[in-house]
């Protein structure tokens, strides 16, 4: 009888939990309900007691936990109404149904036990705790609380509060279980504690990495300062090595100019007195727009040393090869590594690079004005000149004068398109 009635309520739990607990429940479901029959009949046996006890727990462990069909909140009271009802149908002693109703109750966790029964109910049904699987079934617990909305936890909130509940809130009350599941139990326990040591050291390292980060970032210069310097130090460069290049070309055309007028013109002077003045004046003006180019793109060196009271005073630009190139390597670095050590002096020591190079441009630039200018006041000049000469010489033919009719304008304008084009 009695064999037959635990396996006729195992049916029924099976049936009642598949087609009315919702499927949220994946914790409290019959897999649980198996857990705990499994658990309470390894106590069983070894444990001395009557087959009326036994029937006691084994009915208990299947029924204990059918009233969450009807929710969470009070679900022993639930379990206790619908296991007296099944029960009752089933002809069971009136002893019997009272006793489970007593270890359903007892299954409470804030409750304490009263008997040998309750002890061995309330081992079994936290006898995960002390099993290997106590991570997987604690994990389903978590989804399910969040599932049934009752409260969300963190993975490390639910570690924490795994802790709380095995250093203050449980412990086993039967020997075996003692005996038994609380090793496991502590190994658990210990590896949640370890888990929350790790993650408290990370969280410190990664509060001491963001400290850092953050005092590094204020100390640093700011990203729009660093793009200011760069674009404007990079802008600098690049007009220097145009104008350097305006002025090469502009000596070039002037130096090409000279040579036409040498192999053509010069010759030509002896039968032709009228044309020296004008050839006078344009290889003049060509000579003066060659010095200018020349004086625009002359390098200047400055004397490459600085003293020790140059540097503590931050008045040396060590950015500027030109302060520092007969200096030895020692003191070199030396003063490099007073400069890195000092955010101000690196900023200071920019700024006069930056200043420095806009002196120079500002002179190149000048100096190219003023050479362009003369060029093109002498190519007006000099073809005034040679209009005139040839007017007030009526019957000289150009073609004598400049064999080939290669004219002198025209190399030079030429050679100012090519110019313009390199720039």
């Amino acid at each position: 009888m009695s064999k037959s009635l635990i396996k006729e309520t195992q049916e029924f739990v099976f049936n009642l939990l598949k087609d009315k607990l919702p499927n949220t429940f994946l914790y409290h479901n019959y897999t649980h309900t198996e857990r705990v029959l499994k658990s309470t009949r390894e106590i069983i046996e070894n444990s001395k007691l009557k087959d009326d006890e036994i029937r006691v727990l084994e009915l208990t462990a299947l029924l204990h936990d059918v009233g969450y069909i009807k929710g969470y909140d009070n679900h022993e009271e639930e379990s206790v109404k619908i296991a007296t009802d099944y029960l009752k149908e089933k002809k069971v002693d009136d002893e019997i149904i009272e006793a489970v109703k007593g270890c359903i109750m007892a299954t409470k966790f804030d409750s304490e036990p009263k008997n040998e029964l309750h002890k061995i109910i309330r081992d079994a049904d936290a006898s995960h705790f002390g099993k290997k699987y106590f991570k997987e079934t604690s994990e389903f617990l978590r989804k399910e609380l969040e599932l049934q909305g009752r409260n969300k936890f963190t993975p490390t909130e639910w570690r924490n509060e795994n802790i709380e509940v095995l250093t203050k809130q449980h412990s086993f009350y039967t020997d075996y279980a003692l005996k038994n599941w609380q090793p496991r139990k502590e190994k658990n326990l210990a590896k949640l504690m370890g888990k929350k040591k790790k993650r408290k050291k990370k969280l410190n390292v990664e509060k001491m990495k963001a400290k850092y980060k953050t005092q590094y970032k204020n100390e640093s210069p700011e990203r729009g300062v660093q793009t200011f310097y760069r674009v404007a130090l990079r802008n600098h460069i690049k007009l220097s090595d145009i104008a350097d290049t305006k002025a090469n070309i502009l000596l070039s055309v002037n130096a090409i100019i000279i040579s036409v007028v040498l192999a053509n013109l010069i010759s030509k002077l002896d039968n032709n007195p009228y044309l020296t003045w004008p050839t006078v004046i344009f290889t003049l003006f060509c000579v003066i727009s060659m010095i200018l180019s020349i004086i625009a793109t002359r390098p200047n060196v400055t004397s490459g040393q600085f003293t020790k009271e140059d540097v503590k005073n931050q008045k040396v630009n060590l950015s500027f090869f030109g302060n520092f190139h007969k200096m030895e390597l020692e003191d070199f670095e030396w003063a490099i590594k007073e400069l890195v050590q000092d955010k101000d002096y690196i900023y200071k020591a920019l700024t006069k690079d930056l200043y420095f190079l806009g002196i120079v441009l500002e002179r190149k630039y000048r100096l190219l004005r003023i050479t362009y200018t003369v060029f093109m006041i002498g190519i007006i000049v000099s073809l005034i000149s040679f209009a005139l000469a040839i007017k007030n010489n009526p019957g000289v033919d150009i073609d004598d004068v400049i064999p080939d009719s290669t004219s002198i304008s025209t190399v030079a304008d030429d050679y100012i398109a090519y110019a313009d084009f390199k720039s």
